[in-house]
């Protein structure tokens, strides 16, 4: 059961403004996938110091999500949302100063290690005020910040960017930041319930996390939710260099293939979510991630389609690949004892991040660039993405959910 009792209209305020706070951290992520080609030509990089670029964000997101264990179920959530919100918008002004790459690479790794664990407070949050059956629901409404990225944000950093530099997007991040930020100061309740059980002491808190990791329940949703964020990310940083360098798209014209998948996610994102509540998030991620092999393979073997083409391949890759997230986030938020569903959420963002950089990096050793310009061994990421997805499909059915009087086994 849920730990606060607000009105439906309240819920839905609190859900849409931590939307809002997602589609920040979502948008500083995504835009540096379309702003790749700028970047490598602004600072004369290839697309695996990209990778590293994008490796470096997801390293530090995980390391801080891990050490958030430490302290996430200490406090309110509200003002560690708030606080760790306005650390990562300062984050996004030193990306746009960078003067040079290396600058660049270390303002990553602050946004990293700021905004790594709002995802985590986030969910956090929706388990402290929505209850288990209608998470599914809630965690759609709160993922189509990917949607709103998407459509709203990443095409307007993109846009700027082509006429103003690469940093223009880095600026918009933090004009859209600061009212967000004020809006959570007024609109989010105090969510202190959690506190009512004596926290960790930190002289526990390192066997606490190895406990953490001992249980066998929890091993089995981390792998899971690491294993589908690799699966992923070995695809998606590098379609905008794939499709600029390869099939020869305009860097402004990359604004409209994600602003195709954008507005088809901000619908497809509530429809899953609610479809996951009714027909069961097992089932519903089973049929997401094997149907996720067909765009899979096909954004990674593409014939030189139009952009008309594109703009309906990509929508169809985002939809389904972004949507097998939905219901393995609301099944997570059901895995751990409620105590310590903070520090649970948070080792497992951790590890999503880490799964990320993991996929970011070894796509990029992967691929190469020939003397032409064209990057080459797109296609066996493909096949590897393909073959991850299908072993997560095969992998969910051992994650199961835990009743809320059942207590953690192996915490210490």
């Amino acid at each position: 059961m849920p730990t606060t009792e607000l009105t439906p209209a309240r819920e839905r305020v609190i859900l849409w403004l931590l939307a809002l706070i997602q589609f920040t951290v979502i948008m500083d992520f995504m835009v540096m996938m379309p702003l790749a080609p700028q970047m490598m030509e602004a600072f004369q990089i290839g697309p695996a110091k990209v990778s590293g670029a994008v490796s470096v964000y997801s390293w530090c997101a995980g390391g801080s999500g891990l050490l958030a264990m430490a302290y996430i179920d200490r406090f309110d959530r509200k003002r560690l949302m708030l606080a760790m919100f306005a650390l990562f918008s300062l984050s996004n002004l030193a990306c746009a100063l960078a003067p040079n790459f290396h600058v660049l690479v270390l303002s990553r790794a602050f946004a990293g290690l700021t905004g790594g664990v709002l995802g985590a407070i986030g969910m956090a949050i929706i388990a402290d005020v929505i209850p288990p059956n209608r998470r599914g629901a809630a965690t759609g409404i709160v993922m189509t910040s990917f949607s709103l990225a998407a459509v709203a944000g990443v095409p307007a950093g993109v846009m700027l960017s082509a006429h103003f530099g690469w940093a223009s997007a880095f600026y918009l991040l933090v004009l859209f930041s600061v009212p967000i930020w004020f809006a959570a100061a007024n609109v989010l309740p105090s969510l202190t319930a959690h506190l009512k059980t004596a926290p960790t002491p930190l002289s526990q808190v390192l066997p606490e996390l190895v406990g953490m990791f001992r249980v066998p329940e929890h091993l089995k949703a981390f792998a899971l939710s690491g294993v589908n964020m690799v699966s992923g990310m070995l695809i998606i940083p590098f379609i905008s260099p794939v499709l600029v360098a390869n099939y020869g798209v305009k860097p402004a014209e990359i604004t409209w293939v994600y602003l195709a998948g954008g507005l088809t996610t901000l619908v497809s994102a509530r429809v899953i979510g609610a479809w996951s509540d009714r027909a069961g998030k097992h089932f519903v991620y089973r049929c997401l991630a094997g149907f996720a092999v067909v765009p899979m393979l096909l954004m990674t073997h593409l014939p030189h389609w139009p952009l008309w083409g594109l703009m309906f391949l990509f929508p169809l890759f985002m939809m389904v690949v972004s949507g097998r997230g939905i219901p393995l986030q609301a099944l997570l938020t059901t895995v751990p004892h409620p105590s310590r569903r903070g520090a649970f959420l948070s080792a497992n963002a951790a590890l999503m991040q880490i799964g990320t950089g993991c996929g970011a990096m070894l796509g990029g050793l992967m691929l190469s660039t020939d003397t032409a310009g064209h990057i080459e061994g797109y296609g066996t990421i493909g096949w590897v993405a393909a073959a991850l997805s299908i072993v997560t499909l095969l992998w969910v059915s051992k994650v199961q959910g835990v009743q809320a009087a059942q207590p953690v086994k192996g915490a210490a």
